[in-house]
């Protein structure tokens, strides 16, 4: 408003797109300083970029700066579904900003009918999937072997007779990529399809332009980055992507698995917790050391599905980061390494419904921390827009209002609603098909060709004043040794952090190479 001299602060109901925001420090000329990248506020020169060790321990905790922190002690992130009006009065007395929340995930709906959702959700997603395709620049899609991609193309292609897809695959002895399933699905819908692979003599490359491309640290998104840079190159400048079908729609194991390791695990609530701890020692010791850390956590913390389900979701464990020097009541976190705030809203939104919780929880944290923020920075790296027709607002609304039993009805498969939807659009095959995931063999490649680089990154998380250099540098001999017993992403967590924190030394981002981001201790 130019009459009161304020401006508004809002975004999207469920994160689309990121926003910080920063005051200037005290003793410097009063400013508040907003942008949808970490990086521009730095680039300001108001804000300081010492580091903040709790958004530091939410990352190695979860692979990414969980929201409302980012790694940056005086940065914030802007809550989605959030609005704020900032005035003058905001900036010049560095007054705390206090966000309004228009949009609340929904509650269940305990009597939905399954043929009425069907119908609603389908017409929801007709319309998302319009909407989505205008553009005066050309639009393509991602496509993976899945149903998700499946659909969205499928829909896309009545709209645009000429649609272009794009799938990334690689070459690598550990996983199989999706290029004959996402082939096979382009072929049966009629795009024009093309793939790019990715191999040991382009990773080097690819790997040091995402992690320059990177706004903040994660352990997703590279796979974002190089589809991306083949859309674009292919020439367009949109791009569908199946983003949040998962968490709304009950497409990740977990939504199977927390409800039965929460009954397995409920007898043992009433137990101390050291003696819980004591007992899965003995309980879990022939278990690999991965699956048995991860065993003993489960049955030491768990007291809700909502542990269990956080529990799953953690890259390091307590035990870990309190080795390397990172405890969550020493940086001001809640047990499972989440800000308090976070947690509470979380804990306030259980119900009976465990699929609900699970979906509210996914599409918060692992959705909106770190999946729609990869998608957004990887993609804009290439000047690629990524839509999201699965999170238009109607479509959110429509599905996490339905109740566990329609998602998940008892027998039913993974994505149970997705196939009723889409029965029409794609082959029976796709809807046979395991879930593979959109991922790549990060850990061959750090071990790998990425080694010497690797090592370097975590020389510069030793060299960090938050952590115990011996302790980081004895982590990552053991995950060196037991490279193909234990899961890659910690190894990974401390590359990325380190190449960040090698990236913010450079003078070109902090002017001096003495950055107190980065000053040993």
């Amino acid at each position: 408003e130019a009459s009161s001299r304020r401006i508004l602060l809002a975004r999207d109901h469920i994160g689309i797109k990121p926003l910080y925001f920063a005051h200037s420090p005290a003793g410097s000329a009063p400013a508040f300083v907003f942008a949808s990248e970490v990086r521009a506020i730095l680039a300001s020169g108001l804000v300081s970029d010492d580091l903040d060790p709790a958004g530091v321990a939410s990352f190695l905790a979860y692979g990414a700066p969980q929201d409302p922190l980012t790694i940056h002690r005086a940065i914030r992130s802007f809550p989605s579904g959030s609005c704020c009006w900032i005035d003058a009065d905001v900036a010049t007395s560095r007054r705390s900003v206090a966000p309004h929340r228009y949009w609340h995930f929904p509650s269940a709906i305990s009597t939905a009918v399954e043929s009425a959702a069907v119908s609603s959700l389908r017409t929801c997603l007709d319309r998302a999937i319009s909407e989505q395709s205008i553009a005066d620049v050309p639009v393509a899609a991602f496509l993976s072997g899945g149903i998700d991609s499946g659909m969205i193309s499928a829909l896309a292609k009545r709209l645009m007779p000429g649609l272009r897809t794009h799938a990334v695959g690689f070459k690598s002895h550990s996983i199989a990529d999706e290029l004959a399933p996402a082939a096979a699905t382009a072929q049966a819908i009629g795009t024009l399809h093309s793939q790019t692979i990715l191999d040991n003599s382009q990773i080097g490359q690819r790997w040091q332009e995402w992690l320059t491309a990177a706004d903040r640290p994660s352990i997703d998104g590279l796979n974002t980055f190089v589809v991306s840079r083949a859309v674009k190159d292919a020439g367009a400048t949109v791009a569908l992507s199946g983003l949040g079908a998962d968490e709304l729609f009950g497409g990740y194991s977990l939504f199977h698995s927390v409800p039965g390791l929460y009954r397995w695990l409920r007898p043992c609530v009433g137990f101390p917790p050291g003696l819980r701890r004591l007992a899965a020692r003995m309980a879990f010791a022939a278990l690999r050391p991965n699956r048995r850390e991860r065993a003993i956590d489960l049955v030491t913390h768990c007291h809700s599905p909502l542990d269990v389900l956080l529990r799953m979701r953690r890259v390091f464990s307590d035990n870990d980061l309190a080795a390397i020097g990172m405890r969550a009541a020493d940086v001001g976190l809640a047990p499972p390494f989440l800000p308090p705030e976070e947690y509470s809203l979380l804990r306030d939104s259980m119900t009976a419904d465990t699929f609900h919780m699970i979906s509210q929880a996914e599409c918060r944290l692992y959705l909106g921390n770190t999946v729609l923020r990869d998608a957004d920075v990887n993609s804009m790296a290439h000047s690629l827009e990524v839509r999201v027709p699965f999170l238009s607002r109607r479509l959110v609304e429509e599905a996490a209002c339905l109740p566990g039993r329609i998602h998940l009805p008892a027998r039913g498969r993974p994505k149970h609603l997705l196939r009723m939807i889409g029965n029409d659009l794609l082959p029976k095959e796709v809807f046979l098909r395991p879930k593979q995931g959109f991922s790549l063999p990060l850990g061959d490649w750090i071990f790998g060709p990425l080694r010497e680089r690797s090592e370097s990154a975590v020389e510069a998380v030793a060299a960090c004043h938050l952590f115990d250099s011996v302790a980081v540098r004895s982590r990552w001999r053991w995950l060196v040794d037991n490279r193909h017993r234990t899961n890659w992403t910690r190894a990974l967590s401390l590359v990325v952090l380190g190449s960040h924190l090698q990236q913010l030394s450079k003078p070109a981002v902090n002017g001096s190479s003495d950055s107190p981001a980065y000053r040993s201790g």
